[in-house]
């Protein structure tokens, strides 16, 4: 039976990321995925200005009120960039009325990097947030916002002790399942470290660092992740096989001589994620 996979994120109208990444990579992986819009940006905010941004709180509400009507189920729920406060509540209210035993629910706390909350982003909200990770499975936050989840002090480089240590933090504090940080450094490799609360396992999935900075890379990991995850997979070979996908689809950005600031190639590192899902 196909599976059925509910995303929430905003939609950017231009620069690979949030729901113009998650709905073709969750469809190709052969889930019906729908979607729910959160805001609408003219461009994502990584390094473009002036754009434009329209919240959906109110179109949110008219959507799940005509969802009320229907006989709706979802075997993974998959959320991301939240466009105000008063979304937390609102989405923390979906997850709850359609998580199903059984199903997937993955949390990408979107809030901060580079040891800073985005400009979008309030520390009311960066609270909200953990809110939202106590209803979540797999909470998927980056270092930055692994660090703002347990109110700890940021740390570009941490050694793998304090990567597990943040990593036991996030399960315990949140009760979820599997936490797992992105952006974790280990030699000369980038890529995200995973943890298991149910056996204590720990597991690392990187590859070669490249010096460019890339964007939207989150939301291509957070993407596949899901996939593999709804798809019956367990947290270390997911991981894989979406730290795989990322590095591909940005080595795909390069060859292509691509403008970095639009997002990365994902599309054609598809068939490389299909095969590792058995798809293809």
């Amino acid at each position: 039976m196909q599976k059925r996979v509910l995303a929430i994120h905003d939609l950017s109208c231009e620069g690979r990321c949030s729901l113009t990444v998650a709905l073709p990579v969750l469809s190709a992986c052969g889930i019906h995925t729908a979607a729910l819009p959160t805001a609408l940006l003219s461009t994502h905010t990584g390094v473009f200005t002036d754009y434009a941004c329209l919240d959906l709180t109110e179109e949110m509400r008219r959507v799940l009120a005509h969802w009320d009507t229907l006989a709706l189920a979802f075997d993974g729920l998959y959320t991301g960039f939240l466009g105000s406060f008063e979304q937390i509540s609102l989405v923390g209210g979906v997850l709850e009325r359609y998580r199903q035993e059984g199903g997937c629910t993955v949390v990408d706390p979107v809030m901060a990097d580079h040891g800073r909350l985005y400009a979008t982003y309030t520390q009311e909200m960066a609270g909200g947030m953990g809110d939202l990770c106590r209803l979540a499975d797999v909470i998927v936050p980056n270092l930055t916002e692994a660090c703002i989840l347990l109110d700890r002090p940021y740390t570009p480089s941490p050694d793998e002790g304090e990567v597990c240590g943040l990593l036991e933090g996030l399960a315990a504090r949140y009760g979820c399942s599997q936490a797992i940080i992105t952006g974790v450094r280990r030699g000369d490799q980038l890529g995200a470290a995973a943890f298991r609360a149910a056996d204590g396992a720990f597991s690392f999935a990187g590859a070669a660092m490249l010096p460019q900075v890339f964007y939207g890379t989150g939301d291509v990991f957070a993407s596949a992740l899901t996939a593999a995850a709804v798809l019956g997979h367990d947290v270390g070979s997911a991981t894989r096989m979406a730290v795989d996908f990322t590095h591909e689809a940005m080595l795909h950005t390069l060859e292509n001589g691509l403008p970095l600031h639009y997002g990365v190639a994902f599309e054609q590192a598809i068939p490389g994620l299909l095969r590792a899902l058995g798809l293809a």
